[in-house]
């Protein structure tokens, strides 16, 4: 199938769920690609919280400002300096107020939120498994896992998509996204974005450079680079590490060929039947930004605002995610 590019991704979550999702790709055999991702064995129904960020979100750099201009000294006056009785006499110091400490640096609090005494701490990695529905039937067309990998401040996302059952008489092969970054004070801040597609052998890649204020897009493309800006991972994982604090968010998504802008707004609260139980859920629905697509997302509060359902639309083909399961090393889960 070829899709619209504007009809693929004309907002922020198009490429990063429904695309590779459905494998939009020419239906041809599949080509040798790379390795799926080795299952994580233990499963949760509880997802713990975030890492503590330390390091501080990267803010592209302006243009320096002049220097200011030297002060002008004035010439040593002739007249002769007066007596020193006659000279002002320093005012006696003031009692000494109390001392005051400073307060926490937010370094200093993002270090005591990481002391593993008293916080639950986020598995090295951990997985979020969607199967992916054409319409809201629920025709299954397919499964992705995402996979987080954090480390000192660095993280890593990984999904695989491939079309099962009746999808896959369709469409071939799988679709592979990367993305890998910094986790900031505010969020996810993005350094390298890689899509690939085995059907055709296409490997494309978006690189964020924050200190130019740039992102290099494919065929040597480039564009503005202004926060918050993500990639279509990123953007998932998002609201986990920084979750919305008003009713509305902004925010720019950008895949390997453009940047996008999307605007979304909280409109209510939802119940949602996920395998592992039902979940109370904010709605949240976009109303504005680039191109013609339309969307509806679900987040859990009780899942530190997980994402666990998605809806997207481009007026012609209608997706939906659902979140199958959470899962982690076993290793880690038996701590």
């Amino acid at each position: 199938m070829r899709a619209h590019p504007r009809g693929v991704l004309a907002g922020a979550l198009v490429a990063s769920l429904l695309a590779h999702l459905i494998v939009a790709a020419l239906p041809q055999p599949p080509a040798v690609g790379p390795e799926p991702l080795p299952m994580l064995s233990a499963t949760i129904t509880e997802m713990p919280p975030p890492p503590a960020p330390v390091a501080k979100r990267a803010t592209p750099k302006r243009k320096p400002k002049p220097p200011p201009a030297a002060p002008v000294i004035a010439a040593p006056s002739s007249e002769p300096a007066p007596p020193i009785a006659d000279a002002v006499q320093p005012e006696p110091a003031p009692e000494s107020a109390p001392v005051v400490a400073p307060a926490p640096t937010e370094e200093a609090v993002a270090v005591a939120a990481n002391d593993t005494s008293t916080t639950p701490q986020l598995p090295p990695r951990i997985e979020l498994v969607y199967r992916g529905f054409l319409g809201t039937q629920g025709f299954f067309i397919g499964d992705a896992v995402y996979r987080l990998e954090h480390s000192d401040n660095q993280y890593s996302i990984t999904t695989v998509g491939q079309a099962r059952g009746l999808a896959a008489l369709f469409f071939r092969g799988e679709g592979r996204l990367s993305s890998t970054g910094t986790i900031t004070s505010g969020g996810l801040q993005p350094n390298l974005y890689t899509a690939e597609r085995t059907s055709d052998g296409r490997h494309e890649v978006a690189t964020f450079d924050w200190e130019t204020g740039v992102v290099l897009l494919n065929d040597n493309k480039t564009a503005a680079l202004e926060l918050p800006t993500f990639d279509p991972l990123a953007v998932l994982w998002q609201f986990y590490f920084a979750p919305p604090q008003q009713e509305e968010a902004e925010f720019n998504v950008a895949t390997t060929r453009r940047v996008y802008h999307s605007r979304f707004r909280r409109v209510g609260v939802e119940t949602v039947e996920l395998p592992f139980g039902e979940v109370e859920t904010q709605v949240w629905e976009r109303t504005g930004g680039d191109g013609n697509l339309s969307a509806r997302v679900w987040l859990a509060p009780s899942l530190h605002h997980v994402m666990v359902k998605m809806r997207l639309s481009n007026g012609r083909i209608t997706g939906e995610a659902l979140l199958d399961s959470i899962r982690v090393d076993e290793t880690v889960a038996q701590r």
